[in-house]
């Protein structure tokens, strides 16, 4: 019966809101350094994210899962890529700097390579425009992430790249604020969890002066 195995599990819903695409990439892993969030944990997984942010059409999708039902072992082995590479990213742009580990930046370097040996020129409006090889290379959902990446560490945004403050979050932003001081990824999650804590802090702190104060002895 069908209904023996349940319901097919939702991919996952994801945020797009670090202003850049190779950024919210690095978000679908969410606290690093506590109780890792994963949100890529198989190959459809990468391919709903790059149908999420607009960059494959849903014909590409359904064809690079079909593709990946087909050649399970490959598909596999681009998630691990994708992983891989998603770390690499996230070393790279929280350091911000050139002298980042050789080994992140050589392995960027190649996926990059790889990409860029898919664009193609073709007729658009009353011009041309970029365009990706029609080929369903099981590694397409990657090429959008590089090509936003390599553009992102060679503009004047790359300054203003910042990781969020809060305790269990790790995810990556553009700081486009007036005075470039934001702090949080979202206001109205970590900045407000963060804001609720100081709050508690202050409450507790407030509780324990007045029992000691209660218990000291009296003249």
């Amino acid at each position: 019966m069908s209904g023996d195995r349940g319901p097919e599990p939702s991919p996952p819903r994801f945020d797009l809101t670090s202003g850049r695409h190779c950024l919210d990439f690095v978000n679908t892993l969410e606290d690093r350094g506590g109780a890792a969030r994963e949100s890529l944990r198989a190959y459809p997984d990468l391919v709903e994210f790059a149908r999420q942010a607009g960059r494959v059409d849903e014909a590409t999708a359904v064809e690079l899962l079909r593709r990946s039902r087909r050649e399970g072992a490959a598909a596999r082995a681009v998630r691990r890529r994708a992983i891989e590479l998603r770390e690499a990213l996230y070393r790279l742009l929280r350091s911000g700097s050139p002298g980042a580990a050789a080994a992140d930046l050589a392995l960027l370097n190649r996926e990059l390579s790889s990409a860029l040996a898919e664009r193609r020129l073709e007729p658009g409006g009353a011009g041309w425009r970029w365009s990706w090889a029609p080929s369903p290379d099981l590694a397409r959902p990657l090429w959008p992430v590089l090509l936003s990446v390599s553009d992102l560490l060679t503009s004047e945004e790359l300054g203003a790249t910042r990781e969020c403050r809060a305790d269990r979050c790790s995810w990556l932003f553009l700081d486009r604020s007036r005075n470039r001081s934001r702090r949080w990824c979202d206001m109205r999650t970590c900045g407000n969890r963060a804001k609720a804590r100081r709050h508690y802090g202050r409450v507790q702190a407030a509780r324990r002066a007045a029992a000691g104060a209660s218990r000291a002895p009296r003249p």
